[in-house]
């Protein structure tokens, strides 16, 4: 076999090993544009867990490896005059330069050729090789020549960052978040070597040009660096090394395989430094295509087994990478956090360290987060506890005069089970059950104004007294037998409308029985679809009438709180989403003219709900497709709600658009409650695969919302709330009298599993590198 390997960095030369141990008898040559010992940078960083892996694939560079990195457990986070070191990380450092020469050593033993300082343009010098693997970078001249085939999308991100070194000595992976007159400047850094650490400078593009960095040489940036690093490098100098300022590209490939060529490592996706992780795709990439030529007969089905099996696991990546590097562009949000929330945001950005997971790691700095979350919450009217707080989602949360005593929330979710609007004993049973699970607000499901306003023949309703009778049986229930709240979500369907029961077609228009429907514009979902008719003027007047009459109904039920649905793709969202608006009048166009009608009915609602009693509004903070709402447009429709009296926004996404490309994944549809809080200054409630208490207090303390709304574990555990306070301490959640001997045991009982599961955790879990390094050198105890 004759393999071909364009590109000497980490990705080339740990496949060129890992194919050569495979196959002692094959041609193997590294061809490298740069000389042996030429670099970019300065470290690059590993995990205890990517090491674990090169451990297993390759000893002889592991062990060479692991002998010239320095190891931390901590990161540092600067902040105000502050600062908060979390333990537990098992992170190590590395010289770029030392890993290639071992990784160069290493190649050479086993017979691999490295031809330096060659360029190669065209691949057709190697016609004869069965394999050629592209690892030549991120500015992938292979991948640019057959951009038609990789179909790559590159997203230059607006902040920019430039990659220096100093002589400062770390002891932890270090963020520097340094206030300036010109803007926030953040610096990465770590140390890889005696004497030597590796700086990253990042600031956003304005800060960038206020600060007079345009048009500056290395060593004048290096210099303008030293002066706001002052401080903290200590007299040490900064470095360079092809040290420019640039904007980081983030590189998605449609494909990574073209006849006998692959992609690897940054030619075929890159990953923001943020979460250290592009030398470690790279030699990942690695062990997956040598383990993929091993486990198939042929080159063909060894690369479609490599990019069928990898693309997943570096998705995943560049999904938390994305998030991270979303967090540093919009560091400006969180400003004006407590320090110690700051940094709790800056440990938990990227969702892979949790609320739970740092509790374990570093308890004190969690214990100083719950004492921060109480402390704001004291601020607010409330006597709690600051010095032994209770966990943050069970802290009350007040909303005009409602007050709910724990911030966990059973999210709306249509049960279509009614029968002509009418919701029956099935309801009760649902709402009263989850109430009595411990939920500090209970939200019903879309409640529709008007018998034409259903989206389905099962949608509950509160158009007429039969409904409201009902409703207020249920209302009765929650409140005679619980603590939580209930607020009712009243909603249209627009096109969306005379379709069949989710369990037998979603969003499929009915084939018999329905009615006609309305919408902003005359856009049917499905091509299939009815067309739905364009409101006038007349039309709008009466579903504004509808919406007030359900709502003065609402209020006769008792319902404490009252929502605007105003989201996924229903007719108010119709309005306010492009892709559904394509009117001409004074309803159509600008986003202040689309909102001009979802505010005429949160207006008349607002009038006719009392003032003591909250309103929230539910709104898709992107459409997921094209030309559709996005992050910034979903921050300008929670002010001009804000502006017209609401009092939380219930941050959704997407399902305007039938063929929109949402990103899932945990907690997918928090960062855009995170932004509309923190830009538009606004409570917010996220929702979206939330699954687990220990999220919620993520969520909560990272200051991404205030109220976190669960669907589907509330479907299978009414008691979530319950069992997630007794896990937590929080013994004052209410229970009514003939639960409280199941609520004392499950409180003694948690103490113990709790005690249990956390020592389970701290034994099962490896130390880590920089601990077994510690305890090889400590001395012994005199005799």
């Amino acid at each position: 076999m004759k393999v071909a390997i364009i590109g000497g960095g980490p990705a080339g030369l740990y496949s060129a090993i890992l194919l050569k141990k495979q196959r002692p008898e094959a041609d193997i040559t590294v061809y490298e544009r740069n000389r042996a010992d030429d670099t970019f940078g300065f470290g690059v960083v590993f995990s205890d867990a990517t090491l674990d892996n090169f451990e297993k694939y390759d000893p002889p560079s592991y062990r060479r490896i692991t002998q010239e990195f320095a190891y931390w457990d901590d990161i540092a986070v600067h902040f105000r005059g502050t600062v908060h070191r979390v333990g537990g990380n098992g992170f190590c450092g590395c010289s770029r330069r030392q890993l290639l020469l071992i990784l160069q050593e290493r190649a050479r033993e086993l017979g691999v050729k490295l031809i330096f300082e060659t360029e190669i343009a065209d691949e057709a010098r190697f016609a004869d090789a069965d394999l050629v693997v592209l690892a030549d970078g991120s500015n992938s001249r292979f991948r640019d020549k057959h951009t038609a085939h990789f179909q790559p999308e590159v997203d230059l991100r607006s902040n920019v960052f430039a990659w220096m070194g100093s002589t400062r000595p770390l002891d932890a992976f270090t963020f520097i978040f340094q206030e300036t007159e010109w803007g926030p400047f953040i610096a990465h850094a770590y140390q890889y070597e005696a004497g030597r650490s590796t700086w990253i400078f990042e600031t956003d593009p304005e800060t960038f040009k206020r600060a007079g960095l345009t048009g500056l040489n290395e060593m004048q940036s290096a210099d303008r660096m030293s002066e706001i690093f002052a401080w903290f490098l200590d007299g040490h100098p900064l470095l360079t090394n092809r040290s420019m300022w640039r904007n980081f590209p983030m590189i998605r490939s449609q494909r990574w395989v073209k006849d006998n060529m692959v992609l690897l490592g940054d030619a075929k996706a890159t990953a923001h430094f943020s979460i250290g992780s592009g030398t470690k795709l790279a030699m990942e990439d690695a062990i997956a295509l040598a383990d993929a030529m091993n486990a198939t007969p042929t080159v063909e089905a060894a690369l479609a087994t490599y990019e069928q099996g990898r693309r997943e696991e570096v998705e995943k990546t560049q999904h938390a990478a994305d998030v991270s590097l979303v967090w540093f562009e919009h560091v400006d949000r969180f400003w004006d956090f407590d320090p110690v929330q700051f940094a709790f945001g800056v440990m938990t950005r990227a969702k892979a360290i949790t609320y739970d997971n740092l509790t374990l790691r570093a308890p004190e700095f969690v214990g100083e987060v719950d004492k921060a979350f109480a402390r704001r919450v004291r601020d607010q009217g409330f006597d709690v506890n600051v010095e032994k707080p209770l966990a943050p989602m069970f802290q009350p949360f007040r909303l005009r005069e409602m007050t709910v005593a724990n911030r966990a929330v059973v999210s709306p979710m249509c049960m279509y089970s009614a029968n002509e609007g009418v919701p029956g004993d099935f309801h009760l049973v649902h709402y009263g059950s989850r109430a009595l699970g411990g939920a500090g607000l209970i939200f019903t499901e879309m409640t529709c104004v008007g018998r034409d306003a259903r989206i389905t023949p099962g949608c509950a309703g509160l158009w007429n007294d039969e409904q409201e009778s009902a409703w207020r049986r249920i209302v009765d229930f929650v409140h005679a037998n619980s603590a939580a709240k209930i607020c009712l979500q009243l909603g249209h369907a627009g096109r969306k409308g005379a379709t069949k029961l989710m369990w037998d077609g979603m969003d499929r228009p009915l084939e018999q029985g329905g009615w006609d429907v309305i919408s902003a514009s005359p856009i049917p979902y499905f091509p299939d679809s009815q067309v739905p008719r364009e409101m006038d003027r007349a039309a709008m007047d009466h579903v504004k009438a509808e919406f007030v009459a359900a709502a003065e109904r609402g209020e006769a039920c008792g319902f404490d709180m009252l929502e605007l649905h105003c989201a996924h793709g229903y007719l108010l969202a119709s309005f306010i989403s492009p892709l559904t608006n394509q009117r001409t009048d004074a309803y159509g166009g600008s986003l202040e003219n689309r909102l001009r009608y979802p505010l005429e009915i949160f207006e008349a609602l607002r009038e006719v709900w009392p003032s003591h009693k909250p309103m929230s509004v539910r709104i898709s903070a992107t459409d997921w497709a094209e030309g559709g709402i996005t992050g910034d447009d979903a921050v300008a429709v929670a002010r001009a709600f804000a502006e017209g009296g609401v009092d939380l926004v219930d941050v959704s996404t997407g399902q305007t658009v039938r063929d929109a490309q949402p990103v899932y994944g945990r907690m997918f549809q928090t960062p855009f409650s995170d932004q509309v809080r923190n830009e538009a200054r606004v409570a917010t409630m996220c929702v979206g695969n939330i699954t687990t208490a220990d999220q919620v207090n993520t969520i909560l303390a990272a200051g991404r919302a205030d109220l976190v709304a669960l669907g589907r574990p509330h479907l299978v555990d009414p008691a979530f709330t319950m069992k997630a306070a007794a896990w937590y301490g929080a013994n004052d959640i209410f229970s009514p009298p003939q639960y409280l001997p199941g609520k004392d045991q499950i409180f003694r009982n948690s103490v113990r599993d709790r005690q249990d599961f956390e020592d389970l955790k701290i034994k099962a879990k490896p130390k880590t590198r920089a601990e077994l390094k510690a305890e090889a050198t400590k001395p012994l105890a005199a005799e």
